[in-house]
């Protein structure tokens, strides 16, 4: 993993309620704060590699649950465009 990976990754991990909800806004992904929350407590302090293909998509599983599917797919899609 390069540097800039583990930046990412380390951003990721440490993401808070209202930085999320401002990405979500600025990417127009309709989460709630509740959603955030919930979302930010699946995220943080797991180390989850957002480079992963599997870790991703079992993240992305998890955001399923307690969102909606149509979200988790809005999140995927804007992690892959980030990763790009």
């Amino acid at each position: 993993m390069n540097f800039i990976q583990q930046i990412v990754n380390k951003k990721l991990n440490n993401i808070t309620t209202n930085e999320l909800l401002k990405l979500s806004k600025e990417y127009q992904i309709p989460i709630t704060e509740d959603q955030a929350q919930k979302i930010v407590s699946l995220i943080k302090g797991k180390n989850i590699n957002i480079y992963s293909h599997i870790e991703r998509i079992e993240l992305i599983k998890q955001i399923a649950q307690v969102t909606s599917p149509s979200t988790a797919q809005q999140v995927n899609t804007l992690l892959q465009n980030l990763l790009n």
